[in-house]
C-alpha cells in the first residue's frame, strides 16, 4: 500500500475469493477500499474491487453499500462494450435488490444479466443470473419454474470456481423445499454442506446451514435443527456474517417456539427485528407471523412484553450469545454468581459490557476514566471468575442483567 499501490490491489484482489472462502471477506473492506482508491475509475481491476467491496458489504448486512458498489460498476460499463464486471454487477445488483424487498428491480436486473452472460459466452455469469432468476420466481410463487432454473444453473461445469458451484447447491436447497419437495431439498443441502465443509468453505456453509435448519424444523426434527443451527450460529460470529446471523436468530426463535418457551422465542425475535436487512419468502412470513401471535398469547400481555422489550435491548453479538446458551446441548453447570455479590456500579459494567460497549464507550457513558472501568472490570473478574468479556456477556444473559 505504501511503496506500490497498483501491486497492493492485484494483490488484494487474487486474496479476496481466499477471504470471500474462509469467511474473513467482511473484515478486509477497509482494506479493499484503500486497495481500490488508488485505480483509476472504470478500469478493470477498479471494477473487481467494487465487486469484492460489494460482497464484503453484503456480509456485514450494509445492503445499501453492497448496492452502492454493485451500481457503480454497472454504471461505469454502461457506455463500454459488453463484459464479465457488467454482467456479475447486474447478478449481484439483483441479489441485493431482492433481499431489500425490491423484487421486480432484481428481477429485471437478473434476465439483463443472463442475455448479457449468453452474448459473451461467460458461463460465471450466466450461472449467477439462472440462480437469482430461480429464487425470483421462488418468491413470486411459480415453484416448478424455480426448481428448473436452479437445476439449468446446475449443470453449467465448465469454467465455474468450486465457491460458486456450491452456491448452486443453497439455492437449489431453497427452491425445492419452498416448491414442498422437502426430502430431495434435504438430500440437496446435505450434499452441498458436505461439500463446503470438505473444502473449508464457511461462505456456503454459512448460508447454506440455515436451510437446513429450516428443513429440520418443517419436519419435527428439533434435536438436529438445534445442532445445525448452533453451528451456523458458530460460523456467522467467526466470519462477521450478521445477515446470517440474523436469520439465525429468527430461527433459535422458531425452535424455541416449537419447544415450549415462548419468552425466550419472542426475546429472540425481538433483537433480529432491531436490525434490517432479512426480507424472507412469503410463506416463511406468515409462518413466524403465526408463531409469534400464538407465544404472546401463551405468556399474556405483560411478560410478552417483558420478553420483547428484553430483545429490544439485546445487540447482535449479545443476541447470539444468548441464542448459543439456548442451543448447548449440555449447558455449562457452574453456578452464577448472585448478582447481589456484586455492587450496583459492578452490575451496571457487567450490563453495559453486554451490550457491546468497549471500555472507552462504557468510560464515557458513566463520566469515569477508562483506567476506572478496567479496575471495576478486574474487581468483576475476581469476584466472578469471568475472564472474558463473552463470559461476562453470558453471566449477565443467565442472571437477567440483560
Amino acid at each position: 500500500m505504501v511503496h506500490d499501490a497498483a501491486l497492493a490491489l492485484r494483490l488484494a484482489l487474487a486474496l479476496a475469493p481466499w477471504w470471500q472462502l474462509r469467511g474473513q471477506l467482511a473484515g478486509q473492506y477497509p482494506l479493499l477500499r484503500q486497495a481500490a482508491e488508488g485505480a483509476g475509475t472504470a478500469s478493470g481491476r477498479w471494477c473487481a474491487a467494487q465487486v469484492w467491496l460489494g460482497w464484503a458489504a453484503w456480509s456485514s448486512a450494509d445492503l445499501a453499500a453492497a448496492l452502492g458498489h454493485f451500481t457503480a460498476v454497472r454504471d461505469a460499463a454502461a457506455d463500454r462494450p459488453p463484459s464479465r464486471a457488467l454482467t456479475a454487477a447486474l447478478a449481484d445488483r439483483a441479489t441485493v435488490l431482492r433481499q431489500m424487498g425490491r423484487a421486480p428491480e432484481a428481477a429485471g436486473d437478473g434476465r439483463r444479466a443472463l442475455a448479457l452472460a449468453r452474448q459473451i459466452e461467460d458461463p460465471a455469469g450466466e450461472l449467477m443470473a439462472l440462480m437469482d432468476l430461480s429464487l425470483d420466481a421462488a418468491y413470486a410463487g411459480h415453484h416448478d419454474e424455480a426448481v428448473r432454473l436452479a437445476r439449468q444453473a446446475g449443470r453449467i461445469t465448465a469454467g465455474i470456481s468450486g465457491g460458486l458451484a456450491r452456491r448452486c447447491s443453497q439455492v437449489l436447497t431453497i427452491v425445492l423445499a419452498d416448491a414442498g419437495d422437502l426430502a430431495e431439498a434435504a438430500r440437496a443441502g446435505a450434499a452441498g454442506l458436505a461439500r463446503a465443509r470438505d473444502a473449508g468453505d464457511l461462505w456456503n456453509q454459512v448460508a447454506l446451514l440455515p436451510r437446513i435448519v429450516d428443513l429440520d424444523l418443517r419436519a419435527g426434527r428439533t434435536g438436529d435443527a438445534a445442532a445445525h443451527l448452533r453451528e451456523g450460529l458458530q460460523v456467522a460470529v467467526r466470519t462477521g456474517s450478521w445477515l446470517d446471523l440474523r436469520f439465525g436468530l429468527f430461527q433459535c426463535g422458531e425452535l424455541c417456539a416449537a419447544t415450549g418457551r415462548a419468552a425466550e422465542a419472542l426475546t429472540l425475535w425481538a433483537a433480529a427485528d432491531r436490525h434490517e436487512g432479512l426480507i424472507d419468502s412469503p410463506w416463511s412470513v406468515l409462518r413466524r407471523e403465526d408463531q409469534l401471535r400464538q407465544a404472546r398469547q401463551a405468556l399474556g400481555p405483560g411478560r410478552a412484553r417483558a420478553a420483547e422489550d428484553r430483545g429490544a435491548a439485546m445487540n447482535l453479538a449479545t443476541a447470539a450469545e444468548y441464542a448459543l446458551m439456548l442451543t448447548d446441548p449440555v449447558p455449562p453447570q457452574p453456578a452464577a454468581p448472585d448478582p447481589g455479590t456484586l455492587s450496583a456500579r459492578e452490575r451496571e459494567l457487567v450490563t453495559l459490557v453486554a451490550r457491546g460497549r468497549t471500555n472507552a464507550e462504557i468510560a464515557a457513558e458513566l463520566y469515569i476514566s477508562v483506567r476506572t472501568v478496567g479496575s471495576h472490570l478486574d474487581r468483576i473478574r475476581d469476584k466472578t471468575g469471568c475472564r472474558r468479556r463473552a463470559d461476562l456477556t453470558r453471566l449477565a444473559l443467565t442472571t437477567g442483567l440483560v
